[in-house]
Parts: structure tokens; C-alpha cells; sequence
């Protein structure tokens, strides 16, 4: 279990190296602070992952090191139950001039096992990282791929019952990362305690239980992966514009947006021109979007995003990526329809969010985004059985040798 109350961090920023020394000396200010971390709390709970989402610089890894003791919070708490470990920055903590097998023997010590507990597990954290051969090699010959594998390798076998993760976990191959996700479910399963951090929005929808948003070194909302998520890219939408940031809650059904074109709203049509909540896989499907101009806009882009139940992207696109020139008057309504004449979707739930903006992103101008603007059910049919979100038809060939 992780416990955070009120924890802030100020560090002091100079200009140059020497105005520390005139501030001792002269007993004169010669920095400026800057509020990295400012009154945060949060609660983790056994078996519990809980996501940080925020810009660079709004405190993130600053509470990521809070956590694991590397910066002490100059007000607030930190209590963790038992011991716990993290991927940080990359290779904190190594040599680079050590081998593979020393840096794991010396990390993890730093981590608190002993010499004879590090002995047990040597042979099974030199497997987890694959790195055969090269862990007898100075580190200053890894790529930074295999510095995260060794880095991760030694952490997650220090028997912690805390774990936070950075991004550092996004560096290196797709089947390691594979591979240390399923490894932090088993962790987590297991009754751990995870704060995540990353820029994956998929990885944070599908590892986390719950996620916080940071602002300036301030938690601005907490609530479910999906919600934070979307509060993210409505703030970066009007940050990217100069507006100023002033958190209030919304009603998440009414979505976000400036209103000079509506959403109104969004049907799914099968291929008999009606609207069921479900639909088989391999048939016609559209998306009907309604939209009311409260002014005239020339340049307008209506996107889709298709989600499943866990909130993962499955696909979105929109009308300026399909090279369509929309328009729109003041009280002029406007029917987009967006059809599929085979929607290959694998069974089960998913939602449809869409948005009206300007460009080819929500970020250069949002009109209206409304998350979950529709929801609907994926079924088999009569075609044969497959598992997965997407449903392919090969063509099956057996011959005889």
C-alpha cells in the first residue's frame, strides 16, 4: 500500500553555478523557485495500479522519486508499506564501465537483498532479461533496449510490494515491453502496489485501475483511466490555443468544446437501415453524425474513434485525413455519415466517441468532443469462430507432402 498526503517539492533554480556560492557568501537571493510538486495526495491500494497522467514538467517523475526516496518532500508524507522498487531514468544506478552481471549484483544491493538473496535469484534475473552473451559485457556497449531489460530484470525480482514505473519502460523492443507488462499484471495480481507513469495512453487504459491528471505540479483531477485521458486532451487543446487553465468539473455526457458546431447526435445504422445495439461481425455498419452550426466555420473536420470496453483506440480517422472540404453556416445542420460495408470488428463492446475541430487534429481548435457518443455490441455471426478484435478471412489451403 502507497500513502501520499500533502507532499511538495520546491526546487531552487540558478542562473549560473556561481550564484550559489554569492548567495552563500553574500547572503543574497540569487534564485528563483520553482514549485515542482505542490500539496498532492493519493492512495494506492494492494493489488492496485494507479496511472499519473500530465505534460513534461508537471511533476510526474519529480513524485516518482518522492516515492522511492531518491528527493525528500519539503512538506507532506510518504508511507509505504514494505519494500519498493522502479524503472526511473534509465540506468540510474548503473556503471557503465561494469559488466551486465556486476551492475545487477550492485543494483541490487542498492535495492536491499542480501549477497545470499541476490546468489537465489542471479540465474533467474539473468534469463528475464535475454541478454545471454552480453551480460558479461561492459554496459557502455548495451543499447538503450538492453539497459532497460537488465534495469527492469533486477527491480522486479527485488521482491517489492511496491512498484512504480517511467518511461523508461517505452524504450526497446515490442516483445520485451510485452513482456514486462505481463510481468507487472502478475505482479499486481499478486497483491502489488503500481504507480505508472507514461505518455502510452493505451498501456495507462489497460494497466491502471484509476489515474490522476497533473497540471503545474498540481493534481487537477482524479477518476477513471478513460475520463483522465480525456480531461489530458482537452487540456492540451486549449493550452495549445493560450487559453488559461482553470479546472471545472463537467459532466462528461455534454463532452468539451467552444460550441460553434454542435454534436447533436450519433446513430449506428446496419445494413437494413435501422438501428440495433447489436451487430454482426462482417456486415454493413455506419456511424451517423448530426451536427448544428452556432456559427459559420469554413474550415471544418469531423473525426471518429472507435474504443473497446477496456477504452483502447481500435481506429479513428476523420474528414480531413479523407481529403472531404466541409463547411458550415450559423443554424445550418449537417449530416456526416461515415459507412463500413464490411465492419470487421472482432465480438464484443465498444464505443464510438467523435469530435468537430479544425485541422487535422482536435488540438489546433475544438468545436465539440463528445466521448461515448454511442455504444454498441459486436457479434460472431454465422462465419467460422476466431478470437481477437479483428475479424480476417484467410483462405486455408492443405496439401499433401
Amino acid at each position: 500500500m502507497i500513502l501520499v498526503k500533502n507532499i511538495s517539492k520546491t526546487f531552487k533554480l540558478y542562473q549560473r553555478p556561481s550564484d550559489r556560492l554569492k548567495e552563500i557568501l553574500l547572503r543574497s537571493c540569487y534564485h528563483k523557485e520553482f514549485k515542482a510538486v505542490e500539496d498532492v495526495s493519493f492512495e494506492v491500494c494492494q493489488g492496485e495500479t494507479l496511472g499519473i497522467v500530465g505534460q513534461n514538467g508537471a511533476g510526474k517523475s519529480t513524485i516518482l522519486k518522492l516515492l522511492t526516496g531518491i528527493l525528500i518532500p519539503d512538506a507532506g508524507s510518504v508511507h509505504v508499506e514494505g519494500k519498493i522498487t522502479g524503472l526511473l531514468e534509465l540506468g540510474t544506478g548503473f556503471n557503465s564501465d561494469f559488466s551486465g552481471i556486476d551492475n545487477i549484483i550492485h543494483n541490487a544491493t542498492y535495492l536491499g537483498l542480501s549477497r545470499r538473496e541476490i546468489n537465489q535469484k542471479l540465474d533467474e534475473i539473468i534469463a528475464f532479461t535475454e541478454l545471454d552473451s552480453f551480460i558479461n559485457e561492459p554496459i557502455k556497449t548495451y543499447s538503450s533496449g538492453m539497459v532497460m531489460r537488465l534495469a527492469f530484470s533486477v527491480a522486479i525480482h527485488a521482491d517489492p510490494q511496491a512498484f512504480v514505473v517511467d518511461e523508461a519502460l517505452s524504450v526497446g523492443d515490442a516483445y520485451f515491453q510485452q513482456k514486462c507488462i505481463n510481468k507487472i499484471k502478475a505482479f499486481k495480481d499478486n497483491g502489488g502496489s503500481i504507480v505508472f507513469v507514461s505518455h502510452d495512453m493505451n498501456a495507462v487504459k489497460v494497466l491502471c485501475d484509476r489515474a490522476v491528471l497533473l497540471e503545474k505540479g498540481r493534481v487537477v483531477d482524479r477518476a477513471d483511466p478513460e475520463t483522465i485521458i480525456n480531461q489530458y486532451n482537452f487540456l492540451i487543446a486549449r493550452k495549445s490555443r493560450g487559453e488559461e487553465i482553470r479546472y471545472q468539473e463537467q459532466d462528461p455526457s455534454s463532452g468539451y468544446g467552444n460550441r460553434k458546431v454542435e454534436i447533436e447526435k450519433v446513430s449506428l445504422i446496419d445494413g437494413n437501415n435501422v438501428a440495433p445495439e447489436i451487430f454482426i461481425t462482417g456486415h454493413s455498419f455506419k456511424i451517423v453524425v448530426s451536427l448544428i452550426g452556432r456559427a459559420r466555420v469554413e474550415d471544418l473536420t469531423l473525426g471518429i474513434l472507435i474504443r473497446d470496453k477496456f477504452g483502447q483506440d481500435i481506429y479513428g480517422t476523420n474528414t480531413y485525413h479523407h481529403k472531404k472540404e466541409m463547411e458550415i453556416q450559423e443554424n445550418e445542420s449537417l449530416l456526416v455519415t461515415w459507412k463500413f460495408n464490411e465492419f470487421n470488428l472482432g465480438p464484443g463492446k465498444y464505443s464510438v466517441t467523435v469530435a468537430v475541430h479544425t485541422g487535422s487534429t482536435h488540438i489546433d481548435e475544438c468545436f465539440h468532443w463528445k466521448d461515448r457518443g454511442a455504444e454498441f455490441e459486436i457479434i460472431s455471426g454465422d462465419g467460422p469462430v476466431f478470437t481477437g478484435l479483428l475479424r480476417l478471412e484467410p483462405k486455408l489451403y492443405i496439401e499433401q507432402g
